[in-house]
């Protein structure tokens, strides 16, 4: 059985499945096994890591232990409660009309960062207007319908991730920031600072940025100078606002102060700080990279909340989670009928019925005629029973959102 325990209760002798440390970034570390030392828990414990994931039937166990049905059973009903709270914004364009626009955007701001990284990286001059005229566009786009790059940014290659990362943080703090009905000038930086939150990462070597295996202890230290380097570039950038400089400085950092550059806690992070941390760890999470298989967005968003309190501002996650939907676009869902489909548009007046894009008969296991369901619509008798994990039906649902 697997069980959760708290850093304090790990001891010799339990065997490790899951490290539950997906929020740390570049996460190469090995996260099964048995813990045959006392070294190695004042190493996981230095992490940062406050609950830890054991197999009793292949370790020891202990009193402070909770079955792992429990932790997500718990999860999922703070989810739901999540989602329970006030609407937020209503789509002003079809998704068909705004995916087009949106795809225009989206390629142009992988091109554009990926440029202002190289001009940056080899001394060249640096011209900010570009960047602030993508980040109105980023937000006007997701004024008009917000699926439309949400679609895009779950159409992923693993080998992009930089960039792809840099185009979705900001769509999120676009969506995250409109929610909260941030200043339209704070929210403009906010976006800002997260299409270049990992700047940085120009002056990471090559070598660690792009490894395949696991970072030493040394090599996970340069790779967390990023954050300064990030903050230092920017800062000395003309054109680019206080806020954007925060925000990009402070995507790491971690309420218990467990994080980077400055181990800032609590109230010392900025709320724009708090935002984007929660934005960045959830794209992260739920992205394949060369060395991690992205969690689904439902799986996403209950570590989310696991992870609030000791690393995450919890009334930020909640607020996360009504403003992106209990079923993010790109969630596979299990429907009543039997059928499998993925999330192409929420629902903000009731978040248990998107649209979705139905392909796949469980009962039959096949594929079925591709057809787009809208569950709210009167007279539609489906419902969702649960999100599910494409991996178990080896489908690959970005062939159907767009």
């Amino acid at each position: 059985m697997i069980k959760r325990i708290p850093i304090s209760a790990l001891k010799v002798g339990m065997y490790i499945t899951d490290l539950n440390n997906d929020w740390i970034p570049h996460n190469t570390q090995r996260k099964k096994g048995i813990i045959k030392r006392e070294e190695t828990i004042e190493k996981i414990r230095r992490m940062g890591v406050q609950y830890v994931y054991i197999d009793v039937s292949r370790g020891a166990d202990c009193q402070d232990s909770e079955p792992a049905a429990e932790v997500d059973r718990r999860n999922e009903t703070a989810l739901q409660n999540a989602g329970a709270l006030k609407p937020g914004y209503t789509p002003r364009a079809p998704l068909a009309e705004e995916i087009v626009i949106a795809q225009r955007v989206h390629s142009q701001a992988q091109n554009l960062v990926g440029s202002f990284m190289n001009n940056v990286k080899i001394g060249g001059a640096i011209d900010v207007a570009p960047i602030h005229q993508l980040a109105d566009e980023l937000q006007n786009s997701v004024l008009r319908n917000a699926n439309a790059l949400s679609c895009l940014g779950r159409i992923r290659e693993k080998d992009n991730y930089l960039l792809e990362h840099s185009v979705n943080l900001s769509v999120l703090m676009s969506l995250f920031g409109s929610y909260r009905k941030l200043a339209a000038d704070i929210l403009h930086q906010t976006i800002v600072g997260a299409l270049l939150h990992d700047l940085g990462k120009i002056l990471t070597p090559d070598e660690i940025l792009h490894k395949p295996g696991r970072l030493t202890a040394e090599e996970f230290e340069v790779m967390k100078l990023h954050a300064r380097h990030s903050r230092d570039i920017l800062a000395s950038t003309e054109g680019i606002g206080e806020i954007a400089v925060i925000t990009a400085a402070q995507h790491h950092e971690k309420l218990d102060g467990s994080g980077y550059p400055e181990g800032l806690k609590g109230e010392e992070i900025t709320e724009y700080g708090r935002m984007v941390a929660i934005t960045d760890v959830y794209d992260a999470i739920t992205s394949d990279r060369v060395y991690h298989k992205g969690m689904t967005p439902t799986q996403g968003l209950k570590k989310l909340l696991e992870w609030s309190g000791d690393h995450l501002d919890p009334v930020l996650v909640k607020q996360f989670i009504r403003c992106i939907g209990l079923y993010p676009v790109g969630s596979l869902v299990l429907l009543e009928s039997g059928r499998l489909g993925v999330v192409v548009e929420t629902n903000d007046a009731d978040q248990r019925l998107p649209v979705v894009r139905v392909m796949y008969h469980t009962r039959f296991r096949l594929p079925i005629t591709v057809e787009t369901i809208d569950l709210s619509r009167p007279g539609n008798q489906d419902r969702i029973v649960r999100a599910v994990d494409p991996e178990d039906y080896k489908l690959d649902i970005r062939k159907f959102l767009i």
